[in-house]
């Protein structure tokens, strides 16, 4: 079975110089600065459409995918490969991490999916144009239910024409045969791709890259919260509630609680687009610290629903998110009788 895979000259002297006949032309197969690459590649462009089509295009005719790092033992499908960014640590720290992977990748001409995307953003930043590296659950067969439902690949948003679109390089350069080669084939349905669509088999770690107003409850909620790359790294055992989606009304305590090798603090965060900096403001502006319980190497943490207008939970441990949960708010006519106690505990 085929698969799909996890793409101006301005006035600088480099360009000037490959313009005079006793200079040699520019050689595109030995540049490794992303930087001159995005400028000799988009030189006859005139709008932003056209140079990130270009950029796009080298990518996915250029760029082999690493098939060394492909592992196809689960289900034939594209697992969690996204350690482009671990190699590129050993280069200069100065340089932003997405350029020092674009760097790499140009060496090597070969990447997974966190080299193509991270190669595509340090093109575009080359020349001015926003790009955001996004991380997510690519799922090869959008009808399959996976049940990892974890983060295991990497994309692109870029700003162009006054708006964000989608694009992943990876998926657009071709496939993996049949023999685990890696064989070129364009497909154009990953440039610029209806966000409607894209979301079916692209589900992104941070919702407001799913570029939709009302992002969708995907099936995989049924069976378990969405897991963050971050999820991994710190070893959890267990977590609950086991089922992504919780149904609660206003006044209802949920319980959560982590199981790991270092228990660290748990918060909650009901604010709808949470990241990194949402973290940081609940530990320094006025959110007060969370109470924790702690029972050897189990900490938990309960949740009281206040606002019936609270879409989704995300659970932050030691400072990452690492779980996001579907709330649904059942309304007071829908809902069965009260308990006998004043909340509900949700719990394992």
């Amino acid at each position: 079975m085929w698969r799909l895979l996890c793409i101006c000259f301005a006035l600088h002297p480099f360009f000037a110089a490959a313009q005079n006949s006793t200079s040699p032309a520019f050689d595109v197969t030995k540049t490794y600065s992303p930087q001159l690459l995005a400028q000799y590649l988009t030189a006859n462009d005139t709008t932003d459409l056209q140079r990130i089509t270009s950029l796009f295009t080298w990518i996915t005719q250029n760029i082999a995918y690493n098939t060394k790092r492909f592992d196809n033992n689960y289900n034939n499908r594209y697992v969690a490969v996204l350690d482009d960014e671990e190699e590129a640590d050993s280069l200069s720290p100065l340089k932003p991490l997405y350029e020092r992977v674009a760097i790499q990748v140009l060496k090597r001409r070969t990447a997974v999916c966190g080299g193509y995307a991270n190669l595509f953003k340090a093109l575009c930043s080359g020349i001015g144009i926003p790009c955001e590296v996004v991380t997510g659950l690519g799922k090869v067969s959008p009808g399959r239910i996976d049940k990892r439902f974890t983060s295991n690949h990497r994309w692109n948003a870029v700003f162009a024409d006054t708006a964000w679109h989608l694009l992943d390089a990876t998926w657009a350069s071709g496939y993996i045969n049949y023999r685990n080669e890696f064989q070129q084939f364009y497909n154009p349905v990953y440039f610029f791709a209806d966000p409607a669509e894209f979301i079916k088999d692209h589900y992104p770690e941070d919702q407001r890259w799913a570029l939709l107003p009302q992002p969708p409850v995907l099936t995989e909620f049924m069976f378990s919260p969405f897991k963050t790359t971050a999820f991994n790294r710190f070893y959890i055992k267990s977590f609950s509630p086991a089922a992504g989606i919780i149904n609660a009304r206003p006044g209802d305590s949920i319980t959560f609680e982590i199981e790991a090798e270092r228990p660290e603090t748990i918060w909650v965060s009901d604010i709808r687009y949470t990241d990194s900096n949402t973290v940081k403001l609940m530990q320094c502006c006025g959110a007060s610290k969370p109470v924790n319980k702690r029972s050897g190497k189990k900490v938990s943490y309960t949740y009281q629903v206040f606002s019936p207008g609270v879409e989704w939970l995300h659970i932050i441990f030691d400072d990452e998110i690492i779980l996001r949960y579907k709330l649904n708010i059942i309304s007071e006519s829908l809902a069965p009788p009260p308990p006998a106690v004043d909340t509900v505990i949700y719990k394992h």
